[in-house]
Formats: C-alpha cells, structure tokens, sequence
C-alpha cells in the first residue's frame, strides 16, 4: 500500500513541484514576460471556478470551451475510423492495392494540418456557416487517420498464415474470416493506431480553431495570444496537456477491456 502510494500520488506530486519550481525560478531570472504561477492563477481562476459559466462567444469557462474542442474532435476522430479502418484492412490483405495507394498515402501522410485546414475551407465553402465546421472536420480526419491506416495494415500482414488456412480448411466466408479471423487478430495493432490517432486528432482541433476563429480551446488560445495575456495561454497549454492525457488513459482502458473480453 505504501509503495502504491509513493508511485501513483507522491511521485506525480514531486514532479509537479519541481516543474513549478522551474516555472517560479523562470520568471524570476531570464523570462521576464512570463507570468508566474500565482499570477496565472489569479488571472486565470475564473475561468476555472466557473467552468461552464458563458459570458460572451469567446469568454466562456474553460470546460465550456473544452467540450466545444472535444466534439468537434469526436466527430473527426470517428470519421478518421470509418475511413482508415478499411483502408488499413485493403493495405494488409491486397498487394495491388498496396502499390496502387501506398505511395499516395506516404505522400499524403507528412503533410500539416495548416497546410490541409486551407483546402478543406475551400471543398466546403458552399456550405456556409457550416463551412468552418466541415473544414475543421475535413483537417482532424486526414490528419488523424493515418496512424489507424498503417497500424491497421501491419496488424493485417502480421496474422500468422496457419489461421487463414484454418479458415479455408472450415470453409469459411469471406465475412466470417473477417470477422473470426482478421479483426480479432488484427485488434492490439488496431488499438495502438486507434491511441495514435486520436493524439493526433486533439493536436489538430488546436490549429483548426486557431485559423478558423471557432469557439473552443484553440479560438480562446490564440485570442488571448493577440491580446498578449500570457496567463491565459498557460492556462489553455496546461488544459490541452491534461485532456490529452485522460484521452489516452481513457482509450487505454477501452483496449484493456478488448484484450481481456
């Protein structure tokens, strides 16, 4: 019990400690801009008392903006999903297909999320108020997708031979070895790119709302970076580290619970 303690409560508290520590010794010595942690805090606690209180589009409480961010963010993962998933099922199982795609996908795959949020502005435009939204969409699912792809992919290749032979030897459909088979097989390499892919995507929905001005973690960011309140950006830096975090540690459990089923 001691031992847990000192690892899971102790330690983390330790670090914390010494990165604030860090922080103080910062704005004491060589970053004079930067705000320190009291004053961050105090400039920044309304924000974090009132979560959820709405005092304007762009003044809102910091789990407020959090959950426009993470919506957005569930609607482009799961595109990402839908799209990769099947795209890393017809990597691994066909080869024409390989050389068809593979070079177009690690063409495609370097390419940032600034560079991509501009066309997705364009394909949409049509759409009107919605095309900030489509856009931003557009950019987390290309961005988030290609970890599940190549993930998928491997996971795919890497199915011993013994059990497709199996499957024929039972005769059984195409479906079936899909479902039997590949999926079940293919499923912790699946769940490693599925962990990637949404990293990805919650560091995308930060540069989309940027550009786009979109109400969330990433718009209230880069307002207060033009308005030069530095609290204010240390406070959006430390939601956007810890979010990311339970997301991963959420999917984390969900993989748990797979391999164990």
């Amino acid at each position: 019990m001691k031992s847990f303690k000192l690892d899971w409560l102790i330690l983390p508290l330790l670090g914390i400690a010494v990165v604030l520590l860090a922080w103080q010794i910062s704005c004491k010595t060589w970053a004079k801009e930067l705000p320190s942690p009291a004053k961050t805090w105090d400039a920044s606690k309304d924000y974090v008392l009132k979560p959820f209180e709405k005092r304007g589009e762009m003044d809102q409480g910091i789990l407020r903006f959090t959950w426009y961010s993470l919506v957005l963010v569930a609607k482009g993962y799961a595109i990402a999903l839908v799209v990769g998933t099947p795209i890393g099922f017809f990597l691994g199982l066909s080869k024409a297909f390989t050389k068809t795609f593979d070079p177009i996908i690690q063409v495609l795959r370097p390419v940032s999320p600034l560079a991509w949020l501009p066309l997705g502005l364009v394909l949409f435009l049509g759409a009107g108020k919605q095309a900030s939204e489509m856009g931003a969409l557009f950019t987390i699912a290309i961005c988030a997708m290609w970890p599940t792809v190549l993930n998928t992919a491997v996971g795919v290749r890497a199915v011993p031979q013994d059990y497709l032979n199996v499957a024929k030897v039972l005769k059984l459909s195409r479906w079936k070895t899909l479902t039997k088979v590949l999926i079940p097989a293919t499923l912790p390499y699946m769940f490693t790119g599925f962990r990637l892919s949404l990293g990805i995507a919650w560091l995308v929905i930060v540069a989309a709302e940027m550009l786009t001005g979109r109400p969330g973690v990433g718009g209230f960011l880069w307002q207060e970076y033009n308005a030069l309140l530095y609290e204010h950006i240390i406070l959006c830096i430390i939601t956007i580290g810890v979010v990311g975090f339970i997301l991963d540690r959420l999917m984390s459990l969900v993989e748990s619970r797979f391999k164990t089923a």
